[in-house]
């Protein structure tokens, strides 16, 4: 064995070894067992450099593209794309933004069907205070999604959304509205079953 292979072989052994301690500390301290880049990365760092408001967070494997803005105490999921390239994209306060989940300011659909003819279409995207963003939903550029809103699991919004709303679906659309009465949070939906 020459001394590159070594050399390689023993890096390797001691950053398993290092993931190993990270990993149980891990385990032991939150019962949650993460990537290795999510257990070497502070999520809270991540946030501060992105010059996000006081306690919010974002998972290191979250890509950020151009102008983001995050408030105060909201959580960026794992696997998510906030693409802030086409336009100002805003995240509110108290915002949970689920697994998966990506946020675009622009869409290339007329600049691919135009065989580059055309430009990329650009809209400033926000998301509104105390909203849910459901795993693994795409909001398209443009869209305003108002405060106190939840977004179902796995919907695509591409036009705005009022506050105190649920949406859901693809395309989304509002299939309730949230009840913000003396602390306590009800949900309306329309057109139930019985």
């Amino acid at each position: 064995m020459n001394k590159k292979n070594k050399d390689t072989d023993d890096l390797h052994s001691e950053l398993q070894q290092l993931y190993k301690l990270l990993r149980k500390d891990t385990k032991q301290k939150w019962n949650r067992v993460l990537p290795f880049n999510e257990l070497l990365f502070d999520r809270w760092e991540k946030a501060d450099f992105l010059k996000s408001k006081k306690g919010a967070n974002i998972y290191d494997n979250s890509y950020v593209f151009g102008d983001v803005s995050i408030g105060k105490n909201s959580w960026i999921g794992p696997n998510t794309i906030l693409d802030g390239s086409g336009g100002r994209l805003q995240i509110g306060d108290f915002c949970s933004i689920s697994s998966g989940v990506q946020i675009y300011t622009h869409d290339s659909v007329k600049w691919a069907l135009s065989g580059g003819n055309r430009q990329y279409e650009k809209g400033k995207t926000s998301i509104g205070n105390n909203c849910y963003i459901g795993p693994n939903s795409i909001i398209s550029k443009g869209v305003k999604i108002g405060k106190c809103s939840v977004i179902g699991a796995q919907s695509f919004v591409n036009t705005s959304i009022p506050s105190k709303s649920i949406a859901a679906g693809s395309p989304a659309k509002v299939i309730g509205k949230i009840i913000i009465k003396n602390d306590k949070i009800s949900f309306d939906y329309y057109n139930k079953t019985k």
